[in-house]
Parts: structure tokens; C-alpha cells; sequence
């Protein structure tokens, strides 16, 4: 078969607790999904790691499964295109092998060098010209540990790599970073489209040990057999080296026009638009990163999405939860159904739910969960929902902050695994106070990566071949009486996470001291 005749794109998307890989069809339908899940270690309050290996073979085996599944042969595929977590980061020695775990953006050992960058004044300047606020997900500031904390493993060290890097070396002995990831690190410069030499002075890495940067659109072949069988390809089968999974996300639901805002929310979240040259904010409270030359993304992430409630599943409602398995029920859904009980605003009971610090707006990877407004009054389903707006309270601060640099959305475009609820988009449109429509299809990043694919073998001329992949399916409209309440309890919330700000340092300082995380 010519390329033009071959009908199916795989997309691999390496998550932070999962690897999911489809198969796609040229009208952007989703054939066949496989995910395949893997741990995260917290062997400290301020880790949170995984081992590159298992993500690895992940990637393997999920391409292998959803080929399969499909019934997929190899001259069938056209391409196999990547999308990838951003932040992480692992330090490798000249024979590819890892000398640390894999660092995930969750990690906060380095939040000293965070706080300390931004009072200097440098941390501005290395945010304005890199386009990564300052937080210790960053690879800036988890490399700056490293050299502070770890100085024989830096002299040990070939390469300092990401996730998707690591895949890529694995499987073709290459060390490439697209200019997607690359501008998630902190250490790569908007304008010039290449490493900036101040972050890399701050953070005493050179060059040589990074990856070479390239394009979104950059294409790698020659697999061996052992792996190109094991996936069920053939060996010269293209791989698209892609992008991260926050700018294909937008890709993936459509969201690349003005006024139109994407929200996604799965482990964590975020909230993201679109402009056509780098762009940051004044206050740093705002990422930017790369698609392609003229694709560029604006945003801010949320630490504390989807893990929220299964943090509520696991601690607070077990009971409900093994009820629900008992009767063959989601748990999810029974504890959803619980919430919809409750009316709008929990009965005046508050949920910062900030398990794990926090990201934009507020970078605070000090910042810790606080029920407020707890009464005899209120029953467990009122703390379920409670911790649901939560996450929808953190949301509507990004969007906020995005709003007074973008202007107002028109429309939220919603995507990920919190998508597939009708009672949290319901929930969003009311928080937000504007239409939620949901595309055909959630998975949005996978979504993204195989238009990307295309747009790499020449397949298509540019992006706009996404109007016609992506449906739109159902549409929210505001309810008025529930915004009213929200608003109302908008500053209320913010303003508890304001008065706490000093007792988060103080009690997380505590916890260093006295608290360590079991590994999970």
C-alpha cells in the first residue's frame, strides 16, 4: 500500500496513571482503545515517582493490544504518533539505562528552589522567556535539586530525559524532544526554538545532556523486529515523535479558535486557548506551550482533578463504594447519584481540595485540602459534592485568570475522563457561567496525536482538517439560580485560601518533619 492508502493512524498517549493507545480511522473515528495502568510511588510527602520501565513496556504491549484487537495488519498503519504527560523527568546513562525513577510533575522536593526562584526576580524573567511558571514541576527546578542534593549522580548522568524521550531511545537509540515537551521544561526559550542558556545555567546542565529538539512533526523509523512484532507492525512503520498531551488535547476537541476553550480534567486538569505566537502573562500564573510554529497554547493546570474523587472514594466513602460493587454498580456513579442529592453550594460546605499542592493559579505546592463550613448538618453525600465543586471551584480560578488575558469564553469545549458525567458538566457550566459542549469523542489528546500524524506524513495541509473530525455532542446551558450560587461562593472561596496561605508552609513544614506517604 502507498501511505495514501493506508487507513489507520495508532495514537499512543502516555498518561500519569496510564498509557491508552487507539486505533483511528481517516474520518477520526476511534476504532478500538486498550489502556493499560501502572503505579505511582510516593515513598515521601513531597515524591511522587514511577518506574520507566513499566511505562515502557506499556507503550509496548498497549500497541500491541489495540492492534489486535482491531485485527489491524502492519502494512495497514500509516504511522504511529505519540502523545505525552509533560514535567517528568529522568536522569540516564550513556547505555540508555535509568539511574533515577521516573520524576512525574506531581514531584515537590524541589518546591525550596521554586519559592526562592520567584522572591530573586530571575524566576520571572526565566518564566517570561521559557513560558513555564515557576513550580517544582518543572524540570528547571527538579533538576536544580538534582545538582544541589544528588551531585554524583549528576556526574553519572548522559542524559536528563523525559518519559516520551525515553520510549523513543528505547525503541530507536535516539535522544529527541519535540518542541511541545521541550517548552514544558522551563529550560527551552519560546522565541529562538531552542534550549535558553539562563535556565540552563540555573539549573548547571549544558546541551550535550538534554535532548536535540525537534518539530512536533518529527519522524523516526527503523524499529527492530523484536519490538515491531511484539506490537504488530512492521519494522520501517513511522513514528511521530507528537507532542504533550495539554496542546493535542486542544487539538482534539476543536478548541483552536478564539473564544473557544477547552477543559480538561482527568488525574489533574486544566484549562487552555489557543493564540497563533507564544505569548505569557504578566502575573506568571499562566503556561505557554507549543503545538507548531503558529499553535501555541495558554493555560494553567489544576494538581487536583479525577484524583480528588477517588481520594473521596477510597477515605471517605468506602462504604458506599463496596455497596456499590456488591451490587454490581460503579462506584463512581453511586457516589455521583449520592451528590446529586445534594442542591448547589453543598448547604454552604466548602472543599479546597488541594491534596497535593496546587498549580495555577496559585503555584502553591504548599497549599493542602480543607473542608470549611462543616456543620452537624451535613451527611456524607454533602462532603461528596463538596469535594466535586472543589475541583470545579479550582477550575473556575484558572479560567478566571485566563479571561483577563484572553477575553471571555464563548464556549468551554469539555474532554477527559470527567467528561463522560453528565452531572460534572452540568456542574462546570454552572460554575463557569457558559455553555459546555462535549465533542463526539473524549478522548481528545489521542484525538490529537493522530491529526498530528497526519499532518507529519503529509496527509493533510494543515490542522483545520480537525473541523471535520470533530462532532460535537451535547450541549449545557447555564442554570442561572445554581451560577448565582456559585458566584456567591466564589470569593468565599478564595478568600479561605488566602487567610490559610501562611498555615499551608507552616503545616506542610509539620508534615516534612513528622509525615511519610506510603508508596501506592
Amino acid at each position: 500500500m502507498t501511505p495514501s492508502q493506508k487507513p489507520y493512524v495508532i495514537a499512543a498517549d502516555i498518561g500519569t496513571t496510564s498509557t491508552k493507545t487507539l486505533v483511528i480511522d481517516r474520518d477520526g473515528h476511534v476504532l478500538a482503545s486498550h489502556s493499560i495502568e501502572y503505579p505511582l510511588f510516593t515513598p515521601a510527602a513531597d515524591r511522587a515517582e514511577q518506574d520507566p520501565d513499566q511505562i515502557f513496556e506499556a507503550v509496548v504491549q498497549g500497541i500491541g493490544a489495540v492492534v489486535r484487537k482491531q485485527g489491524v495488519t502492519p502494512e495497514q498503519v500509516l504511522c504511529v504518533s505519540f502523545s505525552s504527560a509533560m514535567h517528568s523527568l529522568i536522569a540516564v546513562d550513556e547505555h540508555r539505562k535509568p539511574l533515577t525513577q521516573c520524576i512525574t510533575w506531581a514531584d515537590n522536593r524541589s518546591a525550596q528552589y521554586a519559592d526562592e526562584l520567584k522572591r530573586s526576580g530571575l524566576g520571572q524573567q526565566i518564566y517570561a522567556r521559557t513560558g513555564t511558571p515557576i513550580h517544582p514541576m518543572s524540570p528547571l527546578l527538579k533538576l536544580k535539586w538534582f545538582g544541589e542534593h544528588e551531585s554524583e549522580l549528576v556526574r553519572n548522568t548522559y542524559k536528563f530525559i523525559g518519559i516520551k524521550e525515553y520510549v523513543f531511545a528505547k525503541l530507536f537509540g535516539q535522544f529527541v524532544i519535540d518542541h511541545s515537551l521541550a517548552s514544558a521544561t522551563g529550560l527551552f526559550n519560546l522565541e529562538q526554538l531552542d534550549w535558553d542558556a539562563g535556565a540552563l545555567d540555573y539549573a548547571g546542565v549544558t546541551p550535550k545532556q538534554l535532548s536535540t529538539l525537534v518539530p512536533t512533526t518529527h519522524r523516526v523509523q527503523g524499529l527492530s523486529s523484536a519490538y515491531a512484532a511484539a506490537m504488530g507492525l512492521s519494522t520501517d512503520t513511522p513514528f511521530i515523535v507528537g507532542a504533550s498531551d495539554g496542546v493535542l488535547a486542544n487539538l482534539g476537541v476543536g478548541a483552536f479558535e478564539p473564544g473557544v476553550v477547552a477543559v480538561t480534567i482527568g488525574t489533574s486538569g486544566a484549562v487552555r486557548s489557543v493564540v497563533n505566537k507564544p505569548q505569557t502573562d504578566p502575573e506568571g500564573k499562566l503556561f505557554c506551550y507549543a503545538l507548531t510554529e503558529n499553535f501555541w497554547v495558554v493555560g494553567g493546570p489544576i494538581n487536583n482533578g479525577g484524583i480528588v474523587f477517588r481520594w473521596v472514594r477510597d477515605q471517605i466513602a468506602t462504604a458506599e463504594a463496596e455497596e456499590a460493587r456488591r451490587l454490581g454498580i460503579d462506584p463512581y456513579d453511586h457516589l455521583t447519584a449520592l451528590a446529586s442529592e445534594v442542591e448547589a453550594g453543598s448547604e454552604g460546605l466548602l472543599f479546597l481540595p488541594l491534596l497535593s499542592g496546587e498549580r495555577a493559579p496559585y503555584w502553591n505546592a504548599n497549599a493542602r485540602g480543607v473542608y470549611f463550613g462543616l456543620s452537624l448538618s451535613h451527611q456524607k453525600k454533602h462532603m461528596i459534592r463538596a469535594a466535586l465543586e472543589g475541583v470545579m471551584f479550582s477550575i473556575q480560578a484558572v479560567a478566571a485568570s485566563l479571561e483577563q488575558m484572553m477575553g471571555p469564553a464563548k464556549v468551554i469545549r469539555a474532554s477527559g475522563g470527567f467528561a463522560r458525567s453528565d452531572f460534572w458538566r452540568q456542574m462546570m457550566t454552572d460554575m463557569l457561567g457558559t455553555a459546555v459542549t462535549v465533542p463526539d469523542s473524549i478522548e481528545s489528546s489521542g484525538i490529537g496525536a493522530a491529526l498530528l500524524g497526519l499532518l507529519a506524513m503529509g496527509e493533510i495541509d494543515d490542522l483545520s482538517h480537525a473541523h471535520q473530525w470533530i462532532g460535537v455532542g451535547k450541549a449545557h446551558e447555564v442554570n442561572e439560580n445554581d451560577y448565582r450560587v456559585y458566584q456567591q461562593l466564589t470569593s468565599i472561596y478564595t478568600s479561605v485560601y488566602h487567610q490559610l496561605k501562611d498555615q499551608f508552609d507552616a503545616i506542610t513544614a509539620f508534615q516534612g518533619q513528622h509525615l511519610r506517604s506510603p508508596q501506592s
